[in-house]
């Protein structure tokens, strides 16, 4: 952890759990653009993976978080680093395909992490349903991390408040238009 009040826990990720870890450094990027934005914030993490995400997000005062993820082993990965970071009583874990998580999400979120297998069109797709189905708070903004270009949806749906790269990552902020 980087901050907040389970600042230097080191968190777990089993060896073989198919995810790509954020890096320290663009963690640290993300949260210095959303400084002001996280206390008492409600987050949706959608491809929770290690939970990494969410959890800086609940160590630094967000309210609450959804974790959503398609693999039990991520899931349970995610659950013991809530224990470990005493931050699980503001966590709901969802194991859940994310366009169906999507397509029955009800509220909104004011933070919604977006970290999804870099191949393949999962960002496109969770974009799109987040737009119908106006799960971004007013004022909410969406972290996004993919490599190359970002689809269309993103400039035809969303604002780009910051776009940057960090090695072979490209970190999107958004808004809605």
């Amino acid at each position: 952890m980087i901050a907040g009040s389970a600042r230097g826990t080191k968190l777990i990720c089993p060896e073989g759990l198919a995810v790509r870890p954020t890096h320290d450094r663009v963690k640290e990027a993300l949260f210095s653009m959303l400084t002001g934005r996280i206390c008492g914030a409600s987050v949706l993490d959608l491809f929770t993976g290690t939970g990494a995400l969410s959890i800086e997000a609940l160590s630094r005062g967000a309210e609450n978080a959804v974790l959503v993820d398609s693999s039990d082993r991520s899931l349970s990965t995610a659950r013991a680093n809530l224990e470990k970071t005493h931050l699980l009583d503001k966590a709901r874990l969802i194991k859940s395909d994310y366009l169906l998580f999507l397509q029955n999400a009800d509220g909104q979120f004011d933070l919604i992490l977006l970290d999804p297998p870099y191949q393949g069109e999962y960002l496109k797709n969770a974009l799109a349903l987040i737009a119908e189905r106006k799960l971004l708070a007013p004022d909410g903004v969406i972290y996004c991390e993919t490599e190359g270009e970002p689809p269309k949806e993103v400039t035809h749906l969303f604002e780009v408040l910051r776009d940057k790269k960090y090695g072979r990552a490209r970190v999107l902020l958004l808004k809605e238009l």
